[in-house]
């Protein structure tokens, strides 16, 4: 017999500390100034189109590279230790790239920020969701990191709002500044975050990361709920997490004037944002709700992409937003069914999964979109949630 944990008020003053600081490290972990001009920073440098491109090959291979033993080291030493190196590395990055630009700086920017994601990535949810169940509050869980999301989403539209005017006034080195500044401030929030490894959480003897991570893909073997709920994370966040990077473009081919591009990017962001902040209601969904969830977001992806007018971006927007909330509540049930030590590892092998499945997207889109409009070529790629759904919805 297995006895629930004591509830504790929502309201108690550790999930108040949790719940702070995890609002303001989600934000000053988003709200970086560079990321709408650095493709600019790396044009007036006098990159050309193929050295960009294999920048953004060397960021994701890192990433890949990374991401599952982070997560085991995450599990055998300690996740806060993660979340405050890794902005750490992110300032190092972006500091280089505006203060010593030029190829081999961008190349080695691009390794640390490789790297910042995959040391965040496994350790923030494994965090986040043991102290919410020392609390009693683990029930929370989809409503808080949704939030957490939002926060995250807002802190980049704020940044996209002031990066032009800061840029137009004071150029690169303002703008990397500012992003140099809200990593070290990421970095030192991060440091507030509670950390409680108990006796169930902590590793064996003192073995080291090797141990945890054996550990924590045993748990994915022997347990076929884990396995499902593992493969269902990047099945649901790949595709439309690849699409988002095409959204510029799907905006031109409507007719949009590029300057208002960004407007409707931002609207795009906006439906994201609300996606995030649904998670909370809608984390009581079963199966065949969750099905339906994926279902309504296909459908209206692809007849707001196929619409081919600026009006069909709010659809877009909407659709997104439905696969954000989906994305949140994937990662919760994923969450729910880990019951090891291996917490931080199994969301890191998770989150491989969304990288690589998000490389093979990036490789179809670019195919689809050599023969056919974006707008069908995103109504296409809608295709695949469907059959997600369904899998979901009649699986026992």
């Amino acid at each position: 017999m297995t006895l629930s944990p004591v509830r504790v008020p929502v309201a108690a003053p550790g999930v108040r500390r949790l719940t702070a600081t995890l609002y303001g490290y989600s934000f000053l972990d988003e709200f970086v100034l560079l990321y709408p001009v650095y493709a600019l920073l790396f044009a007036d440098t006098g990159l050309s189109v193929g050295q960009m491109s294999s920048l953004f090959v060397l960021w994701s291979t890192t990433g890949v590279l990374l991401e599952v033993p982070s997560g085991a080291w995450a599990d055998a030493v300690s996740r806060r230790l993660l979340l405050w190196l890794g902005p750490l590395l992110g300032a190092a990055g972006f500091a280089l790239w505006v203060f010593v630009p030029s190829y081999w700086a961008f190349a080695a920017g691009f390794v640390l920020w490789g790297a910042r994601g995959a040391l965040g990535s496994g350790a923030l949810e494994a965090l986040v969701y043991e102290e919410l169940e020392r609390l009693g509050a683990a029930d929370r869980y989809a409503r808080i990191m949704g939030r957490a999301q939002a926060a995250g989403q807002v802190a980049v539209m704020t940044a996209m709002a002031l990066a032009g005017p800061v840029f137009a006034a004071y150029g690169y080195p303002a703008v990397g500044a500012a992003s140099v500044l809200a990593c070290l401030l990421c970095a030192a929030t991060a440091t507030r975050f509670p950390e409680h490894r108990g006796p169930a959480t902590a590793v064996p003897d003192g073995e080291g990361w090797a141990a945890t991570l054996r550990a924590g893909l045993g748990e994915a073997r022997r347990d076929r709920s884990v396995r499902g709920a593992l493969l269902l994370v990047p099945a649901v966040a790949a595709v439309w997490g690849a699409l988002d990077e095409y959204t510029p473009l799907l905006a031109r081919d409507t007719g949009a004037a590029d300057a208002t591009i960004p407007y409707l990017l931002v609207m795009i962001w906006a439906g994201v944002t609300a996606g995030s902040l649904l998670a909370g209601p809608a984390e009581r969904l079963g199966r065949r709700g969750f099905g339906a969830l994926l279902t309504a977001s296909a459908l209206v992806l692809a007849a707001g992409a196929g619409a081919g007018t600026p009006a069909g971006l709010a659809l877009v927007a909407v659709a997104f937003g439905g696969f954000q909330l989906a994305t949140v509540l994937a990662d919760a049930r994923l969450q729910q069914r880990i019951e090891g030590t291996g917490r931080a590892t199994l969301t890191s092998v998770a989150g491989l999964g969304t990288e690589l499945a998000t490389i093979t997207v990036y490789g179809t889109y670019a195919q689809l979109a050599s023969t056919t409009t974006h707008g069908t070529a995103f109504a296409l790629l809608a295709v695949p949630y469907v059959l997600v759904a369904l899998l979901v919805a009649l699986r026992r």
